[in-house]
């Protein structure tokens, strides 16, 4: 059996935690999940492109998931630090670098890593 390329762990790694922080905030669903998977399809190109890239995905990934649901049915994640104002959505930070964390733009802070949102929503994912 072919050992799993340091590509595909990456992509594997990005998806598992995108997925976290999908059902963290409990929208996991069997049609959201299928946005994740053609991300990390679409990102396996990428990747492929650009190997040095690797280290991005998870915070490519989670970016991309991010837009298609923002454009079938609305903002996520949302801030969890907010406690007034109008509700938004999180960020990836950095857009394009190693160690994406979620980060509430507004307040200033950093949130959780990418993956880690159920530590701080106290969804499925937390310990």
């Amino acid at each position: 059996m072919d050992p799993v390329s340091p590509l595909e762990q990456a992509l594997h790694a990005a998806r598992a935690l995108v997925l976290a922080d999908l059902m963290a905030g409990r929208v996991a669903e069997a049609d959201v999940v299928s946005l994740v998977e053609e991300a990390v399809a679409h990102r396996r190109w990428w990747v492929e492109q650009w190997p040095e890239g690797a280290e991005f995905v998870a915070g490519l990934v989670a970016q991309d998931v991010q837009d298609a649901l923002l454009e079938r049915y609305g903002r996520w994640p949302l801030c969890p630090v907010c406690a007034s104002g109008d509700p938004h959505a999180l960020d990836v930070d950095p857009e394009l670098g190693p160690d994406p964390h979620w980060v509430c733009s507004e307040a200033g802070v950093r949130v959780a890593p990418v993956g880690s949102l159920g530590a701080v929503t106290g969804g499925p994912a937390s310990a």
